[in-house]
């Protein structure tokens, strides 16, 4: 029989991206006691990665542990964003409850679809905090109300659905029941959390079983498993038995058991059902396997993770350029690159082709494979990728394409421009709302393949002033062709270094990518085009020097600035026939020559 344990809470927070979820953990963290006065805290503070830090965003799930009351709450810190709901859904297991972050301001959004619908499907009961309420122009009761309604969209039953809420501001680092109590600290969530998160259920007095939900390494420890104890005691140094997906089972030792505390994992000698723990001793172990007592093994249910549904080609490089930037640059590096990063990552799928050299690797969208791509740029990997396609499947017969939701924030000038562009696309307006601060905004379902390369039409068709948003909704059978071409490439016509004189001659041709003094290759994509055929240009060439015009005359001339290309553009930008070379200095983009898009 199954028995509570009433000292433990385990809570997941989930939102959609930037609507507040780690500077909400970061208040609990610092109103539970965990920093010394003295302490110096950054914000922020579990985002640990450099690429979470740089773009204010949650990539990977993270455990923390804070008491109060005599009660331990372990919180885990989720993504917001669709491409890493592989983090999401893994870590829902793991918890008992869940604390739904909402903008007072926006209001629900794309991924606070996806977590909610996540969290719902786990039978979980969440509690709703509407963060932000201290900024200016938000309307907190709307918000519920909106919540509400996405409630009984998502099918969510009575219990559900009468959800208890709260407002707040993880900045300001207060919480209240209602609007019109004050509050200065963050007491009423804590005395929530403890009242309807429900304790975690298990039995300490049966076997052993523990579901892996996150890997991590250590350089002294080896590989680091984290998870949930279901039922049972796990013992530092004991004997267990890991159960594999096959069902095979391989023998072990808990070499070391940690427990968590703040932002520290500690080590402790024992932990019993219903608690999270890290530990080290198995090294060939996967994402949803079981870790269990080596006389009576029993496996508990294997997560279910959704689908990727894009693809992209990562393939070694081989421009003109290829070995003088990067590190490690042969397909055996970047094979088992690639291989390693799917022991951690379980959204990812990674399969050979028919060529030693080109991997097929398929995801939950650009940014999910974009942050790979960055993580191994910065590791010293040098590559080259191919245009995103999404992943068609048949489903009952019938040919099925993914599509998202998306939803844009725009000025009111903009809309006609937006809607004309996503009809092109085969998109379909769900809603539109206008607000009195003339700005709309939109919503539509529309096919993934539709918005690839839509981000630079949005950015142009807005003047830069449009917020975008998309999580993947469903499969629905093929929504028909379109055309959402581009314009032409400038491409290098010769191998050499930009120079001002050449460029200033080109400039009437379209927007260029590079700078003087860039170094560039034949083949090489340097700028786009005004019209639609693509366009070799000679951008190397100098300005032959006479006795009748000095070398200095050019200095009073200026380009226009060259367009930007980051790893995100240029992953949009790229079409059929040209692929993306990645060094760990460097982002090119390059027209592949004729004979090698026939092998493809």
């Amino acid at each position: 029989m199954s028995v509570q344990i009433p000292a433990i809470r385990n809570i997941a927070i989930i939102a959609h991206v930037d609507h507040g979820k780690t500077t909400l953990v970061d208040a609990l963290l610092c109103q539970s006691g965990i920093f010394r006065e003295n302490e110096a805290i950054p914000t922020c503070v579990m985002d640990s990665n450099d690429l979470e830090r740089e773009r204010g965003i949650t990539i990977l799930s993270k455990n923390t542990a804070v008491t109060y009351s005599d009660t331990r709450i372990n919180i885990v810190d989720t993504p917001g964003h669709a491409d890493f709901g592989g983090e999401v859904e893994r870590v829902l297991g793991m918890v008992d409850g869940c604390l739904l972050i909402v903008d007072a301001n926006e209001g629900p959004m794309p991924q606070t679809r996806f977590v909610l619908k996540k969290a719902l499907e786990q039978g979980l009961r969440p509690i709703v905090f509407v963060n932000k309420i201290d900024r200016a122009r938000v309307d907190p009761e709307t918000a519920v109300d909106k919540v509400l309604d996405l409630f009984l969209e998502l099918g969510a039953d009575d219990d559900q659905c009468d959800f208890p809420y709260l407002f707040g501001s993880g900045l300001g680092g207060f919480a209240k029941p209602d609007m019109d109590t004050e509050s200065e600290n963050m007491k009423p969530l804590f005395e929530a959390i403890l009242r309807h998160v429900p304790p975690p259920v298990g039995d300490s007095n049966k076997p052993l079983q523990l579901q892996i939900t996150t890997l991590d390494y250590s350089d002294f420890l080896g590989r680091i498993v984290i998870g949930r104890v279901h039922n049972g005691i796990i013992r530092n140094g004991q004997n267990a038995s890991l159960i594999k997906e096959d069902g095979t089972i391989k023998k072990g030792r808990i070499s070391k058991l940690l427990g968590f505390k703040g932002l520290q994992r500690i080590e402790i000698d024992n932990a019993s059902a219903g608690d999270l723990v890290a530990l080290a001793g198995f090294d060939e172990v996967n994402i949803g396997e079981t870790i269990a007592c080596p006389d009576e093994p029993k496996a508990l249910p294997l997560i279910k993770v959704d689908e990727p549904t894009l693809q992209m080609t990562f393939v070694v490089n081989d421009s003109p350029f290829a070995g003088k930037e990067g590190k490690f640059v042969t397909s055996r590096q970047l094979r088992d690159r690639l291989k390693k990063e799917l022991l951690t990552n379980v959204a990812l799928r990674v399969e050979d082709t028919n060529s030693p050299d080109r991997f097929s690797v398929s995801g939950r969208g650009e940014l999910h494979l974009g942050i790979l791509i960055e993580t191994m740029r910065r590791e010293g990997y040098e590559f080259q990728v191919s245009q995103p396609q999404v992943i068609f499947r048949t489903m009952g017969g019938t040919p099925c394409e993914p599509v998202e939701t998306l939803v844009m924030d725009i000025p009111d000038e903009s809309v006609g421009a937006c809607i004309e562009k996503l009809g092109v696309r085969r998109g379909e307006m769900q809603n539109m709302e206008t607000g009195n601060d003339g700005r709309s905004q939109l919503e539509f379902v529309v096919p993934s393949r539709g918005l690839i390369g839509f981000r630079g039409e949005f950015v142009r068709a807005t003047r830069g002033e449009g917020i975008m948003s998309h999580s993947f909704f469903e499969y629905r059978p093929m929504m028909g062709e379109f055309d959402s071409r581009r314009n032409g490439v400038l491409i290098a016509f010769e191998q050499g270094t930009a120079t001002f004189y050449a460029l200033k001659n080109a400039e009437g041709r379209g927007q260029f990518f590079i700078n003087p003094g860039t170094k560039v290759y034949k083949g090489m994509i340097i700028g786009e085009n005004n019209r639609p055929q693509d366009l070799e240009i000679n951008i190397c060439k100098t300005k032959q020097l006479t006795n009748m015009r000095s070398s200095g005359a050019e200095e009073l001339d200026t380009l226009q600035s060259p367009t930007e290309i980051t790893l995100e553009r240029a992953l949009e930008y790229i079409g059929p026939g040209e692929m993306l070379e990645v060094t760990p200095e460097s982002i090119r983009l390059r027209k592949l020559p004729a004979k090698k898009m026939a092998k493809r």
